[in-house]
């Protein structure tokens, strides 16, 4: 449910492009955003960085299309919203030594410092090529084109690139759940032991 409430702003832009113009589009999508981030304010009464960021990226990119009446500046929101993430992930660890992805879901996943590293590195390239696919099908196919690849296209390459995360990570996920029923047995164990032993008294 969380990966479409990400997505509200693009699928609203892809609906209004389809209905109206790239013009139109672009200011629903600057309002839905806009709606995205009072509604987490609302229900979470914290919002995440992540979503600070894609508003003022949509707000700096969205307005200027809109004052110059141009769509190079939309195009280019995308490619600039990756990069900056990228950018985000490599210099936090890079000068500050903290692995954001380990940040986001070490509560989930139980993985070598190495793994954590390298799949910090693989969302940083994952980023900077999404950025940089955003450019070559704004440039290289119709407007229409890169509005359906917006939605479809990146949601389909998110998903490949997550089900691929998966598949790599899948004996460390096998690790982690082996960890956890060990642990749990053997809290079993002890609390049956402590059980019996108030049973001899």
């Amino acid at each position: 449910m969380k990966f479409f409430f990400d997505l509200f702003p693009v699928i609203l832009f892809f609906v209004a492009f389809k209905a109206y113009d790239i013009y139109i589009a672009t200011g629903v999508a600057m309002l839905a955003t806009v709606i995205q981030i009072a509604w987490v304010r609302y229900r979470h009464h914290r919002i995440e960085n992540m979503l600070w960021i894609n508003l003022i990226v949509i707000m700096l990119f969205g307005g200027a299309t809109l004052a110059f009446q141009d769509e190079t500046f939309i195009k280019w929101k995308p490619s600039v919203l990756y990069w900056l993430f990228a950018t985000i992930l490599l210099v936090s660890n890079q000068f500050f030594s903290k692995n954001l992805i380990q940040a986001l879901l070490e509560k989930q996943l139980v993985l070598p410092l190495q793994v954590w590293q390298k799949l910090n590195l693989s969302w940083i390239v994952f980023f900077m090529f999404m950025g940089c696919v955003n450019l070559y099908v704004a440039y290289g196919f119709s407007v229409d084109t890169w509005v359906t690849f917006k939605l479809f296209g990146v949601m389909g390459l998110m998903l490949l690139f997550v089900v691929l995360q998966v598949v790599l990570l899948n004996k460390y996920l096998r690790s982690a759940d082996f960890v956890k029923a060990d642990l749990h047995t053997t809290q079993r164990g002890i609390a049956e032991a402590g059980e019996n032993r108030e049973q001899d008294k």
